[in-house]
């Protein structure tokens, strides 16, 4: 779903569609699949960081705005599910390149409190 893009992100394509949520969402399924392939469990296999162990969201980039990504049920798969107040124009739904923060640049941002959703 992501691919190498720069030293702290990933890049992929996803499906972006505003909801009725009040926070950024993709599919829980997807959630999950992406911490577990992208930060690494330790040796014991327990989770090493905390957005693979599902105690802070994943941090993705849609334009110029950072978004606290969480899993849910009810969103689609390959899908990132905004908020309709975040939506800034018209161009949704639509496929778009989405950025998705590595880990330690993700932790960075939340602990500025840059990404909307948390």
């Amino acid at each position: 779903m992501f691919e190498q893009f720069s030293v702290g992100y990933y890049l992929g394509r996803l499906y972006v569609e505003p909801y009725e949520g009040d926070r950024p969402a993709i599919s829980r399924l997807d959630h999950e699949q992406v911490a577990r392939q992208l930060y690494e469990p330790d040796a014991t296999g327990a989770a090493s960081d905390p957005v693979a162990d599902g105690n802070q969201p994943l941090v993705m980039k849609l334009g110029t705005r950072h978004l606290a990504v969480r899993g849910r049920d009810e969103v689609p798969d390959r899908t990132l599910a905004v908020p309709f107040d975040i939506v800034e124009d018209g161009s949704y739904p639509d496929l778009k390149e989405v950025l998705l923060a590595k880990a330690p640049q993700a932790e960075r941002l939340i602990e500025l409190g840059a990404p909307v959703g948390i």
